[in-house]
């Protein structure tokens, strides 16, 4: 069975980019209805050496959700961190919304963006979602 990103996952833009700062950046809710997994990828810019990134989960059966999920969460204190990402995966998803919740201390640090990836559908194929302007399918040939 082949796995097909676009056909078998949602990927959702659930935060557009911060410049340098250490201030909060959360994303928006999203919802789980129909998924059963999420991957919450934020992806960096330059981040001063000595900030400490945060990437923390949280869940809630509302659409404004604020309990942190336990061991949710990725910590990391940058040195020579520029333009990388920091990832949390959570399976077994147990509430219905969910958010991330991506902290920058000590030192500044550029969030370029945050995308959540949604996966484990109950059905397919998933719909892309609205932050999605354009995609296609290639089966590479030699």
């Amino acid at each position: 069975m082949n796995l097909n990103l676009l056909k078998d996952a949602k990927i959702i833009k659930v935060s557009n980019g911060a410049t340098a700062g250490t201030s909060e950046v959360d994303g928006s809710a999203v919802d789980m209805s129909g998924f059963n997994s999420v991957c919450y990828i934020v992806d960096l810019g330059t981040v001063t050496d000595g900030s400490v990134l945060t990437l923390q989960i949280q869940d809630g059966p509302t659409s404004s959700p604020t309990t942190n999920m336990t061991g949710a969460s990725a910590t990391f204190t940058a040195s020579g961190s520029s333009n990388t990402t920091m990832i949390v995966d959570v399976q077994k998803v147990q509430q219905r919304y969910n958010r991330a919740k991506f902290t920058r201390t000590t030192d500044n640090a550029v969030v370029n963006t945050i995308l959540a990836i949604l996966y484990n559908a109950n059905s397919k194929p998933v719909t892309l979602d609205a932050s999605v302007l354009a995609s296609t399918e290639v089966e590479a040939t030699n």
